[in-house]
């Protein structure tokens, strides 16, 4: 996300002295060199911008996977980019419309308020649809999403049928109502809550056409309001019982009782997600901080462990205008605190279980979690690896104590509860290690966590606990490197005879990087959450890094259960025609390889993706509307690259001001499904089509051919997108 609610290099790779990467590079024992420097030549890097970080990243080359063992390459041209088409500030900045390449049709598949279960009402443009209508109709803000397939006759998964899950992220709280921000009542937030969360729905192809099969009993809702289970090393733990609610329409009335610890209800700010190898969905909670505020004042971190908490999450009085907390107690922080450690989590969803309950896993650590990337080693040993979304956080990995099983789903439910959750320490020599988040881990004071007053308790199961409800504070106190807005994550896919576990991760941007007066996360926990100003670092070697870049390492042994992996830097994002004055460590203007050069520009890489055959799609999140540091790279886009040579193609750009995010496809390779979040966000209740009246003003109807698209009011959506020769996508 992050839209209007998100808390908003030739010379050298750091001044400071570090050393240099002549000096890196003849440190690097054979095989990381094989990663890191590959067969770069000098001629390859004086067209790179010379042997630094940034021209080296130019170059970079892993084993290449050729298209004979299932690379199919990248078979389509650079769309344009969508940038000003007028002076009037008044109009849209950019085209409003989603435009793909020569050869391919996009059409809408879903779109907020559109039914998707038994009993659920079509959508009203005037937005007068209830929080109980709302309730069975596709959420608000979709973003992160999966396709998980049915099984055909013969056994193997089919490509025509199958369950979606997407999650809905935030709410547009001035269109999401006819009165807007100013008609905030029980019901307007009842109904805000009910379009958090996720949507589950059944995707039908027929006669060619994909449609939403709306009376499916797979078709679901998950809210701010659904019960859910907790489980893993935090469960049942003091921090995480609340005060007790009857939820209901007209309000939520306290018991005078609290919850168990084993209990919780909702699931809010769905940002990017993940998926299990048996089948399972993960949603990943975000930005959850902004959905409480306080009618009085908040204790300080000078009052105790309720106010560092606070502070290291980003908790404040105000929230971020939701305004739940003015008539739902359950979110205002000043009469039930503990309500804020429910959320935070990796919730596990099963698709094909309408009934199952969604259980929150501790065990994956409290962040602002952005996604979660599973991978599954030789020996059956299983890690996900996951970003935590804000300026300054870090990169986590969880690896499970038991082993995957393929033959038996069940025997893997569990297997999110119990293992050990590392954090990742970068270091200039392009070496990393995972730094286990353990009671006995000693941190940069010399003193194991156990023995840190933050985490203190009766013994290490109730220490876990605390590490695992205060993860900021425990990845400050053992020195992981701060990163500069950690976001997707995804694994290469071992194909064609690359067989190592290859993880990357979009560092979105972070313009406090470099900045005056420097300033770290302090190791006793107290630093307010994205407020440091950390020096440059080889891992983010740019200062004022607005444009952001991409990150990637492999585990040293090819094994998961590594303590130590190589890194290097995928590319660094920017504007070619930019006219910014460069820094010292910035010239602002990437080394995203392109041809023609220039071509495939971008910036603010957040959702990130491979495909079944290797290929990795990259996806935007900026301002959207060519203005500004923008102007040239004009509307968010996806992109599609290759991992072996970083040539970059751009193969969609969206409408205005909006978010490209979310990404699925089917097994066949013929079908992709993207989002399109927050359209013409910055409307206002009075004029709902002020900056954007998309998907209205691009489409009469959606893919089924039969679902008409009303004017009123922009929608986030998702998009069908199909090759016209009926091929794989991208190729």
């Amino acid at each position: 996300m992050k839209g209007i609610k998100h808390p908003r290099n030739d010379e050298t790779i750091n001044p400071s002295g570090n050393a240099s990467i002549y000096d890196i590079i003849d440190r690097i024992d054979s095989s990381r060199r094989t990663f890191v420097k590959g067969s770069v030549g000098t001629t390859a890097l004086a067209a790179a911008g010379g042997l630094t970080l940034s021209g080296l990243v130019n170059t970079v080359q892993a084993a290449p996977v050729p298209a004979s063992l299932g690379f199919p390459g990248i078979g389509f041209e650079s769309v344009p980019a969508s940038v000003s088409i007028t002076a009037s500030p008044a109009a849209a900045a950019v085209a409003d419309k989603v435009t793909v390449p020569a050869g391919y049709s996009a059409e809408l598949f879903v779109a907020w308020g559109d039914p998707i279960m038994p009993g659920g009402a079509a959508f009203a443009p005037d937005a007068s649809n209830t929080a109980a209508e709302q309730a069975r109709q596709f959420g608000a803000h979709n973003d992160g999403m999966a396709f998980f397939p049915f099984t055909g006759a013969d056994g193997k998964p089919t490509s025509d049928r199958g369950i979606l899950a997407i999650n809905n992220e935030y709410t547009p709280e001035e269109i999401l109502t006819p009165a807007g921000v100013a008609g905030a009542s029980i019901a307007a937030v009842r109904k805000s809550q009910a379009a958090h969360g996720v949507s589950v729905l059944e995707a039908r192809r027929r006669n060619g056409k994909w449609a939403v099969v709306k009376t499916s009993p797979y078709g679901r809702r998950l809210t701010a309001n659904t019960k859910t289970r907790i489980s893993g090393p935090a469960a049942g733990h003091a921090l995480m019982k609340a005060n007790e609610y009857l939820i209901g329409d007209n309000g939520s009335f306290p018991t005078g009782k609290q919850t168990d610890g084993f209990t919780a209800y909702g699931t809010i700010n769905n940002c990017a997600n993940g998926v299990t190898p048996w089948g399972t969905y993960l949603t990943c909670e975000e930005n959850f901080n902004g959905n409480f505020g306080a009618n009085a004042a908040l204790p300080t971190t000078a009052s105790g462990e309720i106010g560092k908490l606070f502070n290291r999450y980003g908790f404040t009085a105000a929230g971020f205008a939701y305004n739940w907390h003015k008539h739902d107690p359950r979110f205002d922080l000043a009469v039930n605190p503990n309500e804020a450690n429910l959320f935070g989590w990796v919730v596990e969803v099963d698709p094909y279980d309408p009934k199952s309950v969604p259980v929150k896993r501790t065990a994956l650590g409290r962040i602002k979690h952005e996604s979660a990337q599973y991978v599954v080693d030789a020996n059956g040993h299983l890690a996900l690896y996951m970003g935590d979304d804000e300026r300054n956080e870090y990169i986590y990995k969880f690896v499970s104590a038991g082993k995957y099983n393929p033959n038996n789903r069940g025997a893997n439910r569990e297997l999110l509860d119990s293992g050990t959750l590392y954090v990742a320490r970068f270091s200039a020599d392009m070496t990393g290690q995972w730094v286990a988040m353990l009671p006995g881990t000693v941190g940069a004071d010399g003193k194991a966590l156990r023995d840190n007053a933050n985490f203190a308790g009766a013994d290490d199961a109730e220490v876990l606990a605390k590490i695992l409800i205060k993860t900021r504070m425990a990845a400050d106190a053992v020195g992981a490197t701060m990163m500069d807005r950690p976001e997707w994550t995804g694994a290469r896919p071992r194909i064609g005879g690359f067989k190592q576990i290859e993880i990357y991760c979009t560092l979105t941007n972070n313009n406090r990087r470099g900045t005056n007066a420097p300033s770290v996360n302090k190791a006793d926990g107290s630093t307010t959450a994205g407020a440091a100003r950390p020096p440059v670092d080889a891992a983010n070697p740019r200062e004022d890094n607005i444009y952001g870049h991409i990150i990637r390492w492999q585990e040293d042994g090819d094994t998961v259960l590594a303590t130590s992996f190589a890194w290097n830097l995928f590319l660094q994002a920017g504007d070619t025609k930019t006219a910014k004055t460069p820094k010292p460590t910035n010239n602002y203007k990437g080394n995203i390889v392109a041809d023609p050069f220039g071509s495939a520009d971008f910036g603010a890489p957040d959702g990130l993706w491979f495909d079944h055959f290797g290929r990795l799609w990259v996806q935007t999140d900026q301002i959207g509307d060519a203005s500004g540091d923008w102007k040239n790279i004009g509307a968010n886009c996806m992109v599609c690259a290759d991992p072996n040579t970083g040539m970059s193609r751009r193969f969609m750009t969206s409408p205005n001001g909006c978010e490209v995010t979310g990404i699925a496809m089917s097994p066949d390779g013929k079908t992709m499904w993207v989002g399109v979040q927050h359209p013409g966000e910055t409307a206002t209740a009075a004029n709902p089509e002020l900056t954007s009246r998309w998907p209205a003003n691009q489409w009469g109807v959606e893919s089924d051919g039969l679902t008409s698209l009303p004017f009123g009011r922009p929608r986030s959506s998702v998009v069908v997108i199909t090759k016209d020769d009926g091929g794989i996508i991208g190729s």
